[in-house]
């Protein structure tokens, strides 16, 4: 097994030992933000469509499935705005894992650069939110979405919580197929 280079061209951040909640889950999540990221950097087109079978999750996929993932909680969700673009021209009956599936016919520029886009306006958003929430002198992480999901209205809370579990998870398989593509470890 071959381990990543010592330097990498996506910083992850250091995860505060103690921190307030907000300070504390953002970290986490930005952490494992940049852990996909650096797992699927470097690698060719090719390597980032190929499954390790029997699963046919990959790399390419993980990337513009994260990216759908920060807009729906996000945007969707919490502030009640419609799907961005290209979510919202989606027909989720016909593919409903057409973000796996269509993240094949792109670049790994455009799949990285979706991503950073998802995660940008997620930050913005998180950012107003917080400000308002500050202006307001109300608890920020209380704050209930705009959109209920089928067991109702949740709060931001809970959306930081279920990103640092969804992209842990990721962060889980993606090591794997990394590993499996390359022998690259420790990235």
């Amino acid at each position: 097994m071959s381990t990543a280079p010592e330097t990498s061209a996506v910083p992850r951040p250091d995860l505060p030992l103690a921190a307030d909640e907000v300070t504390m889950l953002r970290a986490f999540v930005n952490y494992y933000r940049a852990t996909i990221l650096r797992q699927c950097e470097g690698l060719s087109v090719e390597q980032l469509r190929t499954p390790h079978p029997p699963s046919t999750m990959t790399l390419a996929g993980m990337l513009k499935h994260l990216a759908y993932v920060e807009d729906v909680w996000f945007s969707v969700r919490l502030l009640g705005n419609e799907p961005a673009p290209p979510w919202d021209t989606v027909d989720w009956s016909t593919d409903r894992d057409w973000d796996w599936n269509s993240a094949l016919a792109e670049t790994p520029e455009e799949l990285a650069a979706g991503f950073r886009d998802a995660v940008a306006a997620s930050e913005r958003i998180l950012d107003q939110v917080l400000a308002e929430s500050a202006a307001r002198q109300e608890p920020a992480l209380d704050r209930l979405t705009v959109r209920p999901g089928r067991r109702g209205r949740i709060s931001l809370r809970w959306i930081l919580v279920h990103m640092v579990e969804e992209y842990s998870r990721h962060a889980g398989h993606a090591d794997l197929l990394r590993e499996a593509l390359d022998g690259a470890t420790d990235l």
